[in-house]
């Protein structure tokens, strides 16, 4: 089985995801890590250099490798990975995988990503809060459709980190 969390960047697919791996006893990937390792480059490298289609087949190409791997694993996808070529087709046609949506407000999502920005090349350009709360409203307003295909939304905002993984396990029990 494949646990596979998406969401907007900054929701917490990374930090859930490795503490669900551990509780599950699977093996954790993080799909922008796994890219990072296979290209030998970084995010905003890729970004800079290659430019965000290249980024985005790179993506697809190694979903597809890891969605078609047999290992029990979680997987935390990048915020735009669902939403991108027939991603979230895969996701949701693959019988083996079981796909969570972790959902945090727009408030909570600006409030973690602002700190961050500079390692973010899709916000590293946004200078106060403001542009920041906006930019994200826009962008998930644009998501929705893809992070709404989910099998299961958890809604992280008033959830201590093992609430939210407890509410994971309900699911897959």
């Amino acid at each position: 089985m494949i646990v596979v969390l998406m969401g907007y960047m900054g929701s917490g697919k990374s930090t859930l995801g490795k503490e669900l791996a551990t509780v599950l006893n699977y093996d954790f990937l993080d799909l922008d890590a796994y890219i990072v390792e296979k290209e030998m480059a970084s995010i905003s490298d890729l970004f800079k250099t290659k430019g965000e289609i290249y980024f985005r087949k790179k993506e697809t190409e190694y979903l597809n490798e890891l969605l078609d791997s047999p290992q029990n694993m979680v997987l935390a996808l990048g915020g735009g990975t669902p939403c991108y070529g027939k991603n979230i087709d895969k996701l949701t046609d693959s019988a083996n995988v079981v796909l969570f949506y972790l959902k945090l407000s727009i408030p909570l999502l600006s409030k973690r990503l602002f700190k961050e920005r500079e390692k973010r090349p899709l916000i590293s350009h946004l200078k106060s809060k403001e542009e920041l709360l906006e930019f994200i409203g826009k962008h998930l307003f644009e998501r929705i459709q893809y992070y709404s295909q989910a099998q299961y939304t958890i809604t992280t905002d008033s959830k201590s980190q093992q609430d939210a993984i407890e509410e994971i396990l309900m699911h897959l029990i």
